[in-house]
């Protein structure tokens, strides 16, 4: 340890640029935004000090320019997975025994580099391969990161604070000490922050970690990667790997010494890593810790008394931004008769007042492509069937085309059914679906909201009744992991609203707080007798 029981900074949130027209931030992130688009990026796979490059190789294209090649990245074999594991568990040893404050200085060094030279760059790429407006390139790649990695600090250092009381001659203390092995972690296309959050807080506190970003966001992991080397993370604590996913997770569920996963993604996908994991528990060294956040059909909810102008920002912020791929997007929306039709026409005029989808690059769009074709063939499915049921109806939306990029047009579904399939199956897009209940069915809504889906990630209620906002909170309290009142659903910031939710949408192991940190050690309660007995009686024995 260092000799000296050290404050770090205090951690604050970042501010949020505004990139408005004239701005210095604006100008700078499209420079670099055209430098991206029309250069050839050349990404290899990291391996302790090597960058490899296999020669296997696929094509990085903008969502939104699916024909346009920004460059190209290396896939792994599994002999570079096995060597992966092994240069982690190399590292191990001289990263977990760095005193905590010098792994302290490293993250808090890559915050300032995010929010200095890099925050161009780490926007830009979130932009060109994720598809997503300077607005929310900003509040996530850049803000949300940088806020990960300050209050992690910060909470790792009160985690070691935290000590047991001592009674005389004896003293007690607690070292939280790195797990024994390996952390696989696995992050999604959706959030950089994620992206860069779900290593580096096991990392933080010890660990040596094998990463697979989402093939859709490596365009950007390789900035995370450039800033954590600049930072001067030593080499071999976060190995890189692209490749199989399948492939990938065998060879390191495999692993005896693997002992745990930071997951983000489907919750399909995460059930079936449980089970892997499960069917291989006598395969490890320790008992693996199993974090994730997975999937999520979030609600908005609307009292008779909410103000519908309020309501219907709620919708068209809470389900479009990001064209819906949030974790956290509306997708479903209980209104009340009495007001429903107000909301609706409030919606129709805000999703009219978008312009059409298009590219990032042009910043008076609030809606872009979808990731892949995978994802914008799934959502034309949907469309296409609510066009033909007669339970349902297209109030504004409907279109699509992916002849350039992947774009899907906000659309807002309309059902007579409270449990229609767009109200109860994630989607993960710009389509949200609404049903209108009488007013005097309050309560019996309620419970419909609670019953109709399997998840529990967030949930809106909009109301002025206080009552009415209280029994909602009970009714719905395991509904959703973050629950808001009188907002949208969506835009948790690190330190405010710690993140996640129970069944099946993950591990509720909350993101952004000390409970998620504490998932990434394994304390040693440490006794010291000052004067040892040397006699074995006690005085009950007379």
């Amino acid at each position: 340890m260092g000799k000296g029981f050290f404050q770090v900074p205090t951690a604050l949130n970042e501010p949020i640029k505004s990139y408005a027209p004239g701005s210095q931030e604006r100008k700078e992130v499209l420079e670099q935004y055209k430098s991206y688009f029309s250069g050839q990026v050349d990404i290899p796979f990291y391996i302790g000090n090597e960058e490899i490059k296999t020669g296997n190789t696929r094509s990085i294209s903008p969502p939104h320019d699916h024909e346009h090649s920004v460059g190209q990245y290396h896939l792994a074999d599994k002999k570079h997975i096995t060597k992966a594991i092994e240069n982690a568990l190399d590292s191990r040893d001289a990263w977990a025994n760095l005193t905590w404050e010098q792994r302290a200085a490293i993250f808090l060094k890559a915050a300032e580099l995010i929010a200095g030279p890099y925050r161009a760059k780490i926007n830009a790429a979130t932009m060109i391969a994720q598809s997503k407006t300077i607005h929310q390139a900003e509040i996530d790649a850049a803000c949300e990161f940088i806020d990960f990695l300050r209050f992690n600090v910060e909470y790792m250092s009160q985690i070691y604070e935290e000590q047991p009381d001592s009674s005389e001659g004896i003293w007690n203390r607690v070292e939280y000490r790195p797990l024994e092995g390996f952390v696989y972690a696995i992050t999604p296309f959706n959030f950089t922050a994620i992206a860069g959050n779900l290593p580096a807080s096991a990392a933080m506190m010890g660990n040596v970690v094998v990463w697979k970003p989402s093939d859709s966001q490596i365009f950007s992991a390789k900035v995370i990667v450039d800033v954590f080397k600049e930072a001067g993370l030593p080499d071999g604590v976060i190995n890189v790997v692209y490749g199989d996913p399948i492939m990938i997770t065998e060879t390191v569920l495999n692993s005896s010494d693997f002992s745990g996963i930071h997951f983000t993604g489907s919750t399909h996908v995460f059930k079936e890593l449980w089970k892997q994991i499960g069917t291989n528990i006598h395969t490890y060294k320790t008992y693996p810790r199993i974090v994730g956040e997975t999937g999520g059909k979030d609600f908005i909810l609307a009292h008779p008394t909410a103000k519908p102008q309020q309501v219907a920002t709620a919708i068209s912020r809470g389900a479009f931004e990001f064209q819906g791929q949030k974790c956290s997007a509306a997708s479903r929306v209980y209104l009340p008769k009495s007001i429903s039709k107000e909301i609706l026409d409030l919606v129709k005029k805000d999703v009219n007042s978008f312009n059409k989808p298009g590219s990032p690059e042009d910043m008076g769009n609030f809606i872009t492509a979808v990731i892949h074709e995978g994802s914008f063939d799934k959502l034309a499915k949907y469309i296409d069937q609510a066009k033909k049921d007669k339970n349902a109806e297209i109030v504004v939306g409907g279109n699509y085309d992916k002849s350039k990029g992947y774009f899907i047009g906000p659309t807002v579904i309309l059902t007579t059914d409270p449990k229609y399939t767009t109200m109860e199956t994630e989607l993960f897009g710009p389509v949200v679906t609404v049903y209108v209940y009488d007013d005097e069915d309050w309560a019996k809504t309620l419970t419909l909201i609670d019953k109709t889906s399997e998840y529990a990630l967030t949930g809106a209620v909009l109301s002025t009744d206080r009552y009415a906002i209280d029994e909602a909170t009970k009714a719905l309290q395991n509904s959703a992991g973050n629950f808001y009142i009188n907002d949208k659903p969506t835009g948790a910031v690190v330190g405010q609203q710690p993140f996640g939710g129970a069944r099946a949408s993950g591990t509720n192991d909350k993101a952004g707080s000390a409970q998620n940190l504490l998932r990434w050690v394994s304390p040693r309660l440490i006794k010291e007798t000052f004067v040892t007995p040397e006699d074995y009686r006690y005085p009950f024995l007379g």
